[in-house]
């Protein structure tokens, strides 16, 4: 199947970036994709007012990417804020499929406590596992921070996704893009498994300020830790070709997920501490 990534800029103004996601969808079926993955936040930017650009899965920005999904005719995959019960919002990476229906939510687990920033301020986490059809493949969403945490992709390629896609805003740091790159090929490698990792960059017009935006480098890796696509720090569309055929040579030679220990290591095992 035919992935492409969607390196966006990411405007603090709706609208704005719906336009662009059209765009790039368009673009993308015309070069024969059947699914785009947008990043995180594809709604507005981080710096902009998160509770007042947040809005139900039925609101203007849910259904103008159904609509672009429907009229692109491929699945897309793209990031949304919704109010959370708590006054906080969530940070909800949706998933729509060629007939413009809803057939994923995914609502980030693990948020950005970390290097200075605190996303669980402003946002609350979710709390379930999700895979989805779109575009013919088993699809397991995660988001940006969520890279971090092995157990998770592990959970999704134990439960037959043979994809993985990250819309993420990796903010610029020391060692951050090394650490972005690694990742994305470990978790591919461990799992046998494709990774999209669509990125955002800065947008021109909009002033630089401490919330992330992202440094680029979407990446589609496949099962052996190969980089098939890398977009670069620039904004820009990446179209590849996931082959589960590959999936399932690589698994046949290489077979790490059918060797696992389930019995010695069950998930969610604690270790017992430490002895001398």
């Amino acid at each position: 199947m035919r992935v492409a990534l969607g390196q966006l800029p990411v405007s603090s103004a709706p609208q704005v970036n719906l336009s662009r996601v059209r765009a790039a969808a368009t673009s993308a079926a015309a070069q024969g994709a059947e699914l785009i993955v947008f990043p995180e936040g594809t709604q507005a930017r981080f710096s902009a007012d998160l509770r007042a650009v947040a809005e139900p899965l039925d609101g203007p920005f849910s259904a103008g990417l159904a609509d672009i999904a429907r009229s692109a005719k491929l699945a897309v995959v793209a990031s949304l804020f919704e109010p959370a019960p708590d006054g906080r919002v969530y940070n909800t990476t949706v998933g729509y499929a060629g007939d413009g229906s809803l057939a994923a939510v995914y609502r980030k687990i693990h948020l950005f406590d970390a290097l200075g920033y605190r996303e669980s301020d402003s946002v609350a986490p979710g709390s379930q596992v999700v895979i989805a059809r779109l575009g013919g493949l088993c699809v397991g969403f995660m988001t940006c921070y969520d890279i971090r945490f092995p157990e998770l992709a592990r959970a999704l390629a134990a439960g037959g996704a043979d994809l993985l896609v990250l819309p993420a805003a990796w903010a610029a740091g020391t060692f951050k893009e090394e650490h972005w790159v690694t990742l994305i090929r470990a978790r591919a490698i461990e799992n046998t498994i494709w990774v999209a990792a669509a990125g955002q960059v800065p947008d021109p017009d909009e002033r630089p300020t401490r919330a992330p935006t992202g440094v680029g480098r979407s990446l589609l890796v496949d099962p052996m830790g190969v980089v098939r696509l890398d977009l670069g720090p620039a904004e820009g569309l990446g179209v590849g070709d996931v082959d589960t055929a590959q999936t399932a040579a690589v698994r046949a030679a290489l077979p790490s997920l059918a060797n696992r220990r389930t019995d010695v290591l069950p998930a969610g095992t604690t270790p017992p501490a430490a002895t001398r």
